[in-house]
């Protein structure tokens, strides 16, 4: 019985060790090696199909490191798997969103607002990505919509506040325009193209 015991131990100790020497692709993703967390990612998928956290961060990698075109494939393919995956959601409309998919881009993110709760990771992110479609489409108010709940959602990102000055700028609403400059120039006061808004609806507002 002790014999077995100590085989047993031994076994568990080996196993901890081996699990703490493994990669954690997530951990590589958020480092920024996005490579080796997509070689990690598979390796993970290969080991168990049906392993969503690794399709999460195998197409998280895979837009970071601008794969647009294989995170769509690899995200649609985990959908299949876990069709009502919110995360899933979000970063397929990020694939199609980066490949000029507007419409079918637009879609996912309504679908991912649609079943997140309201306190998501990426909310923010979602309606960001919603008001730059807008902008393509020269839907600037609905663009001002989405920008304006992107930075209610995360007040503290510079570049949104500047597109949502854009946004407002576009559909004329200079006041409210001038107020998003500033307040992307208050964040970040290196915010290049919000000083040139803010000059530009400064002077429409004289």
């Amino acid at each position: 019985m002790k014999k077995f015991l100590l085989i047993f131990a031994f076994v568990l100790s080996f196993s901890g060790v081996f699990a703490q020497s493994k990669p954690d692709a997530l951990v590589l993703y958020r480092s920024g090696n996005y490579p080796e967390a997509i070689k990690i990612c598979e390796q993970e998928i290969i080991i168990n199909p049906r392993n969503i956290d690794s399709y999460c961060v195998l197409c998280w990698s895979l837009v970071r490191n601008r794969q647009y075109a294989e995170a769509e494939v690899r995200a649609t393919e985990a959908r299949k798997i876990a069709p009502g995956d919110v995360r899933l959601m979000e970063v397929l409309g990020e694939a199609k969103y980066y490949q000029g998919k507007n419409g079918e881009a637009l879609e996912m993110f309504r679908t991912y607002i649609a079943n997140a709760p309201s306190n998501a990771a990426r909310i923010g992110n979602a309606y960001y990505y919603m008001g730059e479609i807008y902008i393509r489409q020269g839907k600037y108010q609905h663009a001002d919509i989405s920008m304006t709940t992107a930075v209610y959602t995360e007040p503290l990102v510079d570049l949104w506040w500047t597109r949502c000055g854009y946004a407002r700028e576009m559909a004329g609403s200079y006041a409210s325009a001038l107020d998003a400059y500033s307040k992307a120039i208050e964040l970040n006061a290196s915010q290049a193209d919000a000083a040139r808004g803010k000059e530009r609806v400064a002077a429409r507002l004289r």
